[in-house]
């Protein structure tokens, strides 16, 4: 089986071998990961040891502080504007993609928002030239837009405090995660299952809006509860410990961006070369995570769909909302993988 799903997506073998054995018997207890209480010694170590390689494989200072928590990166859309953004306030926002508007959409409800850039116009297949104000409490922006196929893999310059959803390239490759004031990322693409988001923040930008925040709401008292002011997604959590310590042993996040590399190269260079196939994102703004194509030939489109099943290749089929081909190809998708498709178009 081959899995180029975006989300949930394909999880390392070994990640579901020891994930399954800790449903039926966790570390010899008796107990299964499923039934353990949050508050005992034998979860506070999975939570203590998925932070603490979080931050190490992040590099991340210790003005960072690491959370697990419930609600996706959905829930960030406005959590992120109801912490940091009082009503007379501006933050600046670029949309480059669904989940970039989907953001914009959920900020104005706490402030004022200015979009810098939109590539909408052209169907978000390439990333616009923006400027942020200097003026503005902190700017968001996607970094790797899921469903359109852009990636933006260098940090904007700016003294703005940056905030940005990495929920499908996050320890994809090497990036100065210091430079962010806040990080979030669904788990489901390349930490680890659904169910659970981490979210990295600096803790100097907390506690300066006006409004009341409700307890669940305030990132300073996750903070504080260490990620449990209520009962946090448990089995997710451990999924998230199991995939990082996997990527640990893989080399950490430089090892996996030399395999992502190569991933990507190998499938646009099979893409580029192979009539009937076509690539629909500016080439310098092409996602090393999720590659999206057309295949305007009814009858090759029906050989490739085809010989996918045949060949038990899932997950290709793009985003509803806009169609085509998406072969996503995260930090556990081997490059056999990959080989393997590309062989596949070769033959068509």
């Amino acid at each position: 089986m081959h899995n180029f799903n975006a989300g949930p997506s394909i999880l390392p073998g070994e990640v579901f071998e020891e994930a399954a054995m800790a449903i039926l018997n966790f570390r010899d207890t008796g107990l299964s990961i499923l039934e353990i209480g949050h508050r005992t010694t034998l979860f506070q170590s999975v939570m203590d040891e998925a932070r603490q390689l979080a931050k190490e494989l992040m590099n991340l200072d210790a003005d960072h502080e690491v959370l697990f928590l419930h609600g996706g990166g959905t829930t960030q859309f406005f959590q992120v504007p109801m912490n940091l953004l009082n009503e007379n306030q501006t933050a600046a926002y670029l949309d480059c993609g669904v989940w970039g508007s989907k953001a914009i959409k959920e900020a104005r409800l706490y402030g004022n928002v200015d979009v810098v850039a939109s590539s909408k116009d052209k169907n978000y297949t390439y990333i616009p030239e923006f400027k942020i104000p200097s003026d503005a409490v902190y700017f968001h922006y996607t970094t790797n837009n899921t469903i359109e196929g852009t990636e933006m893999l260098s940090i904007p310059e700016t003294n703005v405090p940056l905030i940005t959803d990495m929920s499908s390239d996050i320890l994809s490759h090497e990036i100065d995660f210091n430079r962010f004031a806040l990080i979030y990322a669904g788990a489901q693409k390349n930490i680890g299952a659904a169910g659970v988001n981490m979210v990295v923040v600096r803790k100097d930008i907390l506690g300066k809006v006006n409004r009341k925040l409700p307890g669940m709401m305030d990132y300073r008292q996750h903070i504080e509860a260490g990620s449990m002011l209520n009962t946090p997604p448990v089995f997710a959590i451990y999924v998230c410990l199991l995939t990082l310590r996997w990527l640990k042993r893989q080399g950490g996040v430089a090892a996996i961006e030399k395999i992502n590399q190569a991933k990507a190269e190998l499938l646009y260079k099979t893409l580029e070369a192979k009539q009937g196939f076509v690539p629909t994102v500016a080439k310098k703004d092409r996602s090393r995570m999720n590659v999206v194509f057309l295949i305007p030939d009814p009858l090759l489109e029906k050989k490739f769909l085809d010989a996918c099943k045949e060949q038990n290749m899932v997950g290709v089929k793009g985003h509803r909302s806009v169609g085509g081909y998406r072969v996503s190809l995260y930090n556990a998708l081997p490059l056999e993988s990959v080989k393997a498709l590309t062989d596949l178009i070769n033959q068509l």
